[in-house]
């Protein structure tokens, strides 16, 4: 049980640490907080007490402490489990309830628990619940819980391996925990949670590896955005300091050439003047590659207005039909919803999504765009057929100054990255999945409640 104990705590502050304000988060960290209080609870009883029963007989009253907190730790996680599971479920997936609902339901939730505090016999260490009571509540959170996370599946598959994660790392551990918990101990089988420290081994080994390779509960998506938010933060301020040196060195180199021009002009030095030429056409094309790299990385401001994203995918992507050679282009657009966003910004960033994938196609496939309206979320994808990536270069891709195309033309590697910090700006976020030999799909995902997304009646309203 010391594992457990270890093992559930640091994960309950490492969430809680991870992102506080989230509050599936907040939620999943109080599960784990729950379920490490009763290993707590039997480490004190197992270990600590005994062995201060045994060497410290005049530790009267700090035994009597102990036992007081192993009662409180046992309580919390008998009655604390089924409840903190619940709430989590219904906000990883959330249903459809009304503002007042959300806020009652939580306190509703907690009227069995206060009623097995008032009405049934009192902690002791044989029986510190009344099972055959609290089988009855406890139980149906629990299944509830689970079903409702289940059924309630992601519909975008850049969430898919998370939301499998999630699923064996909880719910596996927490169903198996209520048999051993709740259902043999209501039948007489006393004490089965002993058997939980194998169930919560396996979690916690799901989750560290889920946690490095997929993410978990958003907390590697979380570590990712503020490495890159860091490293875009960096590069804005290099290019603006080396936006302003180089821009007044290329003045200067303009400056003198326009002068060496005129007086190879009026001495008749063809040789001179051919030279003046090359360094003009110099210093002009260093400006337009470090505006190219200026307009990339300066901090984005959004003038948003309200207008229909589907018109605006078709818009941006009417500008690529002269590219698309053989490739061959399927649109689904849910139509009929109006938001507010940046329509210059988001359309570059789209642009940005949809030029890349074109690229790589090298004239030939499927770019598939669609406009997808989920409960929370309005969603585009842009899926192509390319070669695709492998894990490396996937992880890989967001970061400035990262590109495939070997330096071809002037490719800089900010296409994503200035998409990823458009999305941020919107309130939303940019995923990708890629596979080699399969193609690669961007996910460009904007909260309903952040760019005010409204559903005007006569439309296909998902896509």
């Amino acid at each position: 049980m010391l594992f457990v104990w270890i093992a559930l705590w640091a994960i309950a502050f490492f969430l809680l640490a991870s992102d506080p304000k989230a509050q599936t988060v907040r939620r999943l960290s109080r599960v784990a907080f729950c379920g490490g209080a009763g290993a707590f609870a039997a480490v004190l009883d197992f270990q600590f007490i005994p062995y201060l029963q045994t060497n410290y007989e005049e530790g009267v009253g700090l035994i009597r402490a102990l036992d007081s907190v192993k009662a409180c730790g046992s309580l919390l996680s008998y009655y604390g489990v089924p409840y903190a599971f619940l709430l989590f479920a219904l906000s990883f997936r959330p249903a459809a309830l009304s503002r007042n609902w959300r806020k009652a339901l939580p306190v509703i939730l907690l009227l069995p628990i206060v009623g097995c505090l008032l009405f049934t016999p009192a902690y002791n260490e044989t029986y510190p619940v009344t099972f055959k009571v609290v089988v009855w509540w406890a139980v149906p959170y629990i299944v509830y819980g689970t079903v409702h996370i289940l059924v309630r599946r992601p519909r975008n598959l850049a969430f898919s391996p998370t939301y499998w994660v999630v699923c064996i790392a909880v719910l596996t551990p927490v169903l198996l925990s209520m048999v051993m918990n709740y259902v043999l101990p209501s039948f007489g089988h006393l004490r089965m949670w002993v058997y939980n420290t194998w169930f919560v081994g396996v979690g916690v080994a799901v989750f560290v590896i889920g946690l490095f390779t997929y993410g978990f509960m958003g907390v590697r998506v979380l570590i990712d955005r503020r490495r890159l938010d860091s490293t875009f933060r960096a590069v804005t301020s290099g290019t603006a300091i080396l936006n302003h040196a180089i821009k007044n060195d290329a003045g200067k180199m303009r400056l003198f050439a326009e002068k060496m021009k005129a007086y190879a002009a009026q001495t008749n030095q063809a040789e001179l003047l051919a030279d003046a030429e090359t360094v003009l056409s110099a210093s002009l094309h260093m400006q337009e590659m470090l505006a190219k790299v200026h307009r990339r990385t300066e901090d984005l401001r959004l003038e948003v207005r309200e207008l229909d994203p589907a018109e605006l995918i078709r818009s941006t992507l009417a500008s690529f039909e002269p590219r698309l050679e053989d490739i061959k282009l399927n649109l689904t657009l849910a139509e009929g919803w109006r938001c507010r966003l940046d329509s210059a910004q988001a359309g570059e960033a789209l642009a940005n999504v949809a030029a890349n994938a074109i690229e790589a196609m090298k004239g030939r496939g499927e770019l598939s765009v669609a406009l997808i309206a989920g409960k929370r979320e309005l969603t585009v994808e842009v899926r192509d057929t390319g070669p695709g990536m492998d894990k490396a270069q996937a992880a890989k891709a967001l970061e400035p100054f990262y590109t495939t195309k070997g330096g071809a033309g002037l490719s800089f590697g900010l296409g994503l990255p200035y998409a990823y910090q458009v999305m941020r700006k919107h309130g939303g976020s940019l995923h990708l999945r890629s596979k080699p030999g399969v193609g690669t799909s961007v996910y460009m995902t904007f909260p309903k409640r952040s760019v005010k997304a409204v559903w005007m009646e006569g439309g296909n309203r998902n896509g």
